[in-house]
Formats: C-alpha cells, structure tokens, sequence
C-alpha cells in the first residue's frame, strides 16, 4: 500500500439551488491517503482517513458570489466525512465518494444546523436537474478537476431551509493534485 497525497487549490466553485455559482480558492487543503495496487483494469482503490483531511471554509477571503466577497463573519465551515474511491492513472479518471458536514455561521453569534452533503466527485461529467460540470482527468502532474451533483435535504432550521430553498440540488468543483508519496 502506497500513500498519496491530495492538496486542494484555487479555482474550485460551489453552488446551491437557486444561487449562483460561488467562486472558491480552496488553497491549503488536502491530506494524506491510502492507496492500492491497480485491478485489472488498471484502477486503484484509494482511501482518505476524515480526520486527516482538511478543507478550507468559505469566508470572505477565500469565497466570492457575483464577484463579491462573503460578508465578513459569515463563515462555511466544511468537515470531510468520507472520502473514499478509485484512480486510473492511466487514463486520469477519479471517482470519489464524499461525505461532508458544512456548517454556517454568523459571527460566532450563530451556527445553523449541519448541511449534510454526499456525492460522488468524477473527472467526467456529474448532472443534475439544475447543475451540471465536467470534470478534468489528472494531468501528468497529477493535477485535475473534480466535480459533483449532490441533493442536500433539509436542516429542519425553517428560516435556514427557506432561505436555501431546502431541499436543492448542489454543485461542487474541486480543483486539485493527487499524486503518490
């Protein structure tokens, strides 16, 4: 078994029902995972442990909407859950399974109730209802883009669910470097 490393980078984006398309510089992510001999066809299994992964929250400094920072003090706090999958490195696809926590809050005056979000990152193509992204397989640098349809369902917060148009459909790309060590 084989140790891989991931480290998230800038040029990721987020979105979530109705709302735009967030720009996200996810610099100064990433971790350290496990990785497996190829099967026959060349994939590898690869694993993450959660709490090994780190993934930066979306503020003011590393998010904008319409060209527009977050406002200061809010803040998107996102726990990795899950990250699990396989690589072809002969062709660059990655498939992952991602589990996360994403949590809004105000100031420290406010914390909503945890968005549960799961969905499988591709380097192909993820489409749903009203998102849609095409993912780019791993160069030989190891660096690609990841992205993800997932519907994420209500907090049971009623301004919160109202607000988000809970439940709605989200997107996620992730640009990134996977590469062994």
């Amino acid at each position: 078994m084989l140790s891989l490393q991931l480290t998230t980078e800038a040029g990721c984006g987020l979105a979530i029902g109705r709302y735009p398309r967030f720009r996200y510089d996810a610099r100064g992510g990433g971790g350290t995972g496990q990785l497996e001999a190829p099967d026959g066809e060349g994939w590898r299994p690869l694993a993450f442990a959660p709490e090994g992964l780190t993934i930066p929250p979306l503020t003011w400094r590393t998010t904008r909407v319409l060209g527009l920072p977050l406002p200061p003090g809010l803040s998107i706090s996102i726990t990795p859950q899950r990250l699990e999958g396989r690589w072809q490195q002969e062709s660059g696809a990655v498939e992952l399974e991602f589990l996360a926590r994403f949590v809004f809050a105000v100031a420290g005056l406010y914390r909503a109730p945890d968005l549960i979000v799961g969905t499988r990152l591709v380097t192909a193509e993820a489409r749903g209802q009203r998102h849609s992204a095409v993912g780019v397989p791993l160069d030989r640098d190891g660096r690609g883009v990841l992205v993800g349809v997932a519907v994420v369902e209500p907090t049971g917060e009623a301004w919160l669910d109202r607000f988000l148009g809970l439940p709605a459909e989200a997107l996620a790309v992730l640009r990134c470097r996977l590469v062994e060590g």
